[in-house]
């Protein structure tokens, strides 16, 4: 029996494995969704546009804020674009959260967020059901950046409400927005007071993975996860530094707050771990974990093919419901208050007709008597004659 020829001296190709791989990603491109959720004013629009070095959304004019008051709803806005270096494409969609948290009451506000991020996975999954699947629609969010006000202090309640919401459900990774406006000190207490609310709380936020075998990339993912919740400087202008570079920051009458430099603000390392470093395995969390622990909850809940049961509970027509009965109450208590005085009126009137009545009663009898003592007076004078 022939024996097998021996291999060549190069392997039978199965190392060539990553660079076909390569060739189809390079090829397809990919796509990547970032959610950003914050007050308004915290520079969210700003930090994005810094990021992908692109204007992908306009500055906000927040002189026409009062003429949104009236709707008082979180609203959602999508934002697409499509990037491109080193001819490499990515299809990058940009989700924003305006109105979140600029009222006096903020119950509920939380709710059209945690909603479009589950309505995406479950468009999804039923895509995933379906005979042809081809075409799919993906919005699932990837990574959630959470703009935290620089108070100083601690989060607020409502920012905890809503991470504990977030961070079961997406990448969370909390930003301290503004970050210029602290000292270094009083940045670095904030910061510490955050960690220690966020473990206090359970909320669970995105922590970087990484491989012992690479000790390069260990130590980087440590450091991202020791930056956490990273302080932010976001600008798209160029200004000129005392030694003459032209930077991207911010020019005070004191000097330059620079977005680059990790001695002023922690963007270098928020860009890292979003798009240079970070960005595969964000997509791959969502995928595994947060989808797959969605898709499971539901499969354990419905049957196959069966529709989601829509919630009823939405915060703006709980509050609509509420004024309605309100206002139907007043008007019932209206109402009520005009019978009861119209009641009262009819009873007066009666009670004057019943008395008119009882004086007419009253005259006819002594009518009567005086007809009768005519009467009587009248047969004597006919009997006398």
């Amino acid at each position: 029996m022939a024996s097998a020829p021996p291999p060549p001296s190069d392997g039978i190709g199965i190392a060539n494995l990553p660079n076909q791989r390569h060739k189809i990603v390079a090829k397809h491109g990919a796509h990547f969704t970032v959610m950003v959720v914050g007050e308004s004013g915290l520079g969210k629009t700003t930090l994005i546009n810094t990021l992908f070095s692109t204007e992908l959304s306009p500055a906000k004019q927040y002189h026409k804020r009062h003429q949104k008051q009236l709707d008082k709803l979180t609203e959602v806005e999508i934002i697409k674009a499509e990037l491109e270096e080193k001819q490499f494409k990515v299809k990058l969609t940009v989700i924003d959260t305006p109105g979140f948290g600029d009222y006096v009451n903020n119950r509920d506000s939380w709710a059209p967020i945690v909603d479009f991020i589950d309505d995406q996975h479950e468009a999804y999954m039923r895509q995933e059901q379906q005979p042809l699947r081809k075409e799919k629609t993906d919005l699932r969010v990837h990574a959630c950046l959470y703009f935290v006000r620089p108070t100083g202090h601690t989060l607020k309640p409502l920012d905890i409400e809503i991470m504990k919401r977030l961070g079961t459900r997406v990448n969370l990774i909390p930003v301290v927005a503004k970050a210029d406006t602290l000292t270094q000190n009083d940045l670095v207490t904030f910061k510490q007071r955050i960690r220690e609310v966020v473990a206090a709380q359970g909320i669970r936020i995105y922590q970087p993975s990484f491989d012992n075998e690479d000790d390069a990339a260990t130590q980087h993912a440590k450091m991202l996860i020791e930056a956490m919740p990273f302080s932010i400087i976001g600008s798209t202008e160029d200004v000129q530094t005392a030694d003459g570079r032209v930077v991207k920051g911010r020019e005070y009458l004191w000097g330059v707050a620079e977005v680059e430099n990790e001695n002023h603000c922690d963007f270098k390392k928020l860009r890292s771990l979003v798009i240079r470093t970070h960005m595969l395995d964000l997509i791959h969390t969502t995928e595994e974990v947060h989808y797959e622990n969605y898709r499971q909850q539901q499969m354990e809940t419905r049957k196959f093919g069966e529709p989601k049961p829509r919630k009823l509970d939405n915060p703006k027509f709980k509050e609509e419901e509420e004024l309605l009965r309100k206002r139907f109450t007043e008007q019932v208590k209206a109402e009520e208050a005009r019978f009861r005085q119209w009641e009262q009126h009819l009873i007066a009137e009666r009670d004057r007709l019943n008395k008119d009545l009882e004086m007419a009663h009253s005259a006819i009898k002594a009518l009567e008597a005086e007809l009768d003592n005519l009467q009587v007076g009248y047969g004597r004078g006919s009997a006398r004659r």
